[in-house]
């Protein structure tokens, strides 16, 4: 009898067993895959087109509007102005940006939920400069099949001078979109000759090359990466999700099964749907995904898909709409209910807000008002016996205008005030003056009273007024 212990592989199959396909292994670090996109036409690519041009448009333009003698949109950090149209906003208006930056939060929301992602395949600043560097890689390097062709073919004179003219115009895009951004905080009339004469200042030289290189990368080499890795929109969306979200979508109960056929054959007796396998719906999605698998987040919903889809749908003379917009509730056989309670709640939310915001804007005067007690000293006494308290004021110009203001203060007793009443400021300055109040111990009901000082403008339009305290040795007793 053996002493040793007889060993069974437990991995190896049993005579006769099925062998089963082992799970696929995916490299979570695995080298980014090219995606060479097909050109499409079609009514959403056309849509897209007029969708994108605005969004140019004002960018590249505003810069270059003038508003009376200054530049329309100015962001002046220096001077601590942010000039938009007729207002301009100070740090002490931040509170309205975190409002506006809120409003259009809940904008992207309100969207999201009725429409999806429209946002990302229409107007989104990525998804259109990335087309603007694609329709370049195209004029440059030709369709797509010449694109792979040429990135598989050794180095040549041709494949140089085309890849060079592609870099080229992709940095030559980037350079004018950074131009133009850092053009906002610098006057771009004055930047531009600056530039040409090497006399522009070395924040502004770096700021553009800056943003000309975070152009090139983000819209020239990481292109859908941006949206499926680094946007975070495309992580929290699925949260405002729901069966009437407006998706693109492949309908699978009339395109499967798939397969090839010829142009007039009766495909439904030979079991196929009317998908045809064609792989253009691939071919043009600029995140690469298919969109057959299902619902993914990776789709922006470009509607590129469904442009391709509906030309081969054309030539097989087959109904449109294999891809289409649509909800996954009419998918199941169900009507799509647009009005429902959370689309409602954002609508009214972001109504409110709007007009919170307006009112805030047109209400806002155009004047700020600070008072400083002197610290040094709590109160004084005068060579007549009076008691006096100092005050340094500063009134700021929000106006467009040079204005001159009338300072005056008032007390539940007799008071004089002493100093520079009269102040003339320039349009965007601030005016610091010292001031002085003076009155009789002997009226006062108390160690301390309220002061009100009071700043209105000569035509009386513009009035601020701010509380202070008047400081006495004394509570008089009567």
């Amino acid at each position: 009898m053996s002493d040793q212990i007889p060993i069974e592989d437990l991995d190896a199959p049993a005579a006769g067993a099925v062998l089963q396909a082992q799970p696929e292994q995916f490299d979570l670090y695995q080298k980014r895959e090219k995606i060479y996109t097909r050109k499409i036409e079609g009514f959403f690519q056309r849509l897209r087109t007029l969708t994108g041009w605005p969004l140019l448009l004002g960018y590249f333009g505003l810069p270059w509007f003038n508003w009376g003698d200054r530049q329309a949109m100015l962001f002046d950090l220096p001077s601590r102005q942010f000039h938009i149209f007729g207002i301009t906003f100070w740090p002490q208006d931040f509170s309205l940006l975190a409002s506006l930056l809120i409003i259009s939060a809940f904008g992207l929301f309100f969207v999201t939920t009725w429409l999806g992602r429209v946002w990302c395949g229409y107007t989104c600043p990525q998804t259109v400069w990335t087309s603007i560097f694609m329709w370049a890689e195209q004029v440059a390097e030709g369709g797509r099949n010449a694109r792979i062709k040429l990135d598989k073919a050794p180095w040549s004179s041709n494949k140089l001078i085309r890849k060079t003219l592609k870099h080229g115009m992709w940095i030559g895009i980037a350079f004018v979109t950074g131009l133009t951004f850092v053009g906002y905080f610098t006057p771009i009339r004055d930047l531009l000759p600056d530039l040409i004469f090497f006399n522009a200042h070395a924040w502004a030289v770096f700021w553009i090359f800056f943003f000309t290189l975070a152009t090139y990368g983000n819209a020239g080499w990481l292109r859908e990466q941006v949206c499926m890795y680094m946007c975070p929109y495309a992580r929290f969306q699925a949260a405002m999700f729901d069966r009437d979200t407006l998706i693109v979508s492949y309908d699978p109960q009339r395109g499967e099964s798939r397969g090839h056929r010829k142009r007039g054959s009766d495909h439904k007796a030979q079991g196929l749907g009317d998908c045809i396998d064609c792989q253009l719906c691939v071919q043009v999605c600029p995140t690469g995904i298919d969109i057959r698998d299902g619902l993914q987040y990776e789709c922006i919903n470009c509607a590129l898909c469904i442009d391709a889809c509906n030309e081969v749908m054309d030539k097989m003379e087959y109904p449109r709409g294999l891809i289409l917009y649509t909800t996954e509730a009419k998918l199941e056989g169900g009507e799509t209910n647009i009005l429902r309670p959370k689309l409602i709640g954002y609508g009214v939310v972001i109504l409110v807000m709007v007009g919170l915001f307006a009112f805030t804007v047109i209400d806002r005067l155009p004047l700020e008002l600070n008072i400083e007690r002197d610290r040094n000293q709590l109160y004084g006494h005068t060579s007549e016996g009076l008691v006096d308290n100092a005050y340094t004021i500063k009134v700021l110009n929000k106006g467009q205008t040079a204005q001159q203001y009338q300072v005056t203060a008032s007390a539940e007793i007799d008071i004089v005030l002493r100093g520079e009443t009269i102040l003339k400021i320039d349009a965007g300055d601030v005016a610091s003056t010292p001031l002085q109040i003076e009155l009789d111990p002997a009226l006062l009901p108390n160690v301390n009273i309220p002061v009100t000082f009071t700043v209105s403008s000569n035509d009386g339009a513009v009035t601020v007024t701010e509380e202070t305290r008047f400081l006495g040795p004394r509570v008089n007793i009567r």
